[in-house]
């Protein structure tokens, strides 16, 4: 009996330790502690608001530059995997350049009990991105634009970057806002063609060497955005993979996805406003 006893509590362990472990795998989709802890020690002021609309209420991350003028907003859309430690860091790097960051999370309400990203199980994030209607999140996407240019210290220009799966809400977002200064879009999908003609602002695009699923896309783009009469400029950094800008930044990033990192921020700070 003892050893029957014994057994079962060693196979209970086990198990146990192999569902905490697959659930802390799941969870470092959006969770980078690498980032979170750069993120901790960052001088700049950032706070969460809570950006309401049409009986939703998206949490939104602000980061502030330390600046002593009026700055540009730049509305970061996250990845895939919702908005992450990582992709809270970055809005902090876009603050630390000089801009206002403003990253909603798009996930708000979708966790148990109504939470957002950080509330959500295991890597369940994905699974909650592929639910969201376009027209809610285009929705969130101009709520918390306009609460940011309502910011005392916004100088009332918006830009928009995103990534993967943000890259591609930047490209269609670019369809929908007509106050747009310039969108960045980072390895994300174009918008339908017939969308293309109500863009009004310069379309960037970074994109990777060894991503090509995303890269078979840029040939038809380049055309139907010139097509439109639309400014379009993609550029494919060699050797990175898709999500350089996460990757090149991680504890294990390879040589080529730290070169691109470095390469496309030299790029995007170039291409906004000093």
């Amino acid at each position: 009996m003892k050893r029957s006893a014994a057994f079962l509590i060693v196979t209970i362990l086990i198990a146990g330790g192999i569902l905490l472990g697959a659930q802390s795998a799941g969870a470092q989709a959006w969770s980078q502690p690498w980032a979170r802890e750069r993120l901790e020690k960052s001088p700049r002021h950032r706070e969460w608001v809570t950006v309401k609309h049409g009986g939703r209420s998206v949490e939104t991350l602000v980061v502030y530059p330390e600046s002593k003028e009026k700055r540009p907003v730049v509305l970061v859309i996250h990845e895939i995997f919702g908005l992450s430690d990582w992709a809270q860091e970055l809005a902090d790097e876009v603050a630390a350049a000089g801009y206002i960051a403003v990253a909603p999370d798009l996930l708000s309400g979708m966790a148990p009990g109504g939470g957002r990203t950080k509330d959500l199980p295991g890597d369940s994030a994905t699974e909650a991105i592929g639910k969201l209607d376009p027209g809610q999140i285009t929705a969130d996407l101009n709520a918390a634009a306009d609460y940011a240019l309502k910011l005392p210290a916004s100088s009332g220009k918006l830009y928009v970057a995103g990534f993967c799966w943000g890259g591609a809400q930047t490209f269609r977002f670019a369809t929908n806002r007509g106050d747009l200064s310039a969108a960045f879009v980072f390895y994300g999908q174009p918008p339908p063609k017939d969308t293309m003609s109500k863009i009004t602002a310069p379309v960037y695009g970074f994109y990777a060497g060894n991503d090509a699923r995303i890269d078979a896309t840029i040939p038809d783009t380049v055309a139907a955005m010139k097509a439109a009469g639309k400014t379009y400029e993609p550029v494919t950094y060699d050797g990175a993979g898709h999500g350089f800008m996460r990757a090149g930044e991680a504890p294990d990033a390879t040589e080529g996805n730290k070169k691109a990192r470095e390469d496309a921020w030299k790029r995007w700070k170039s291409l906004l406003p000093h």
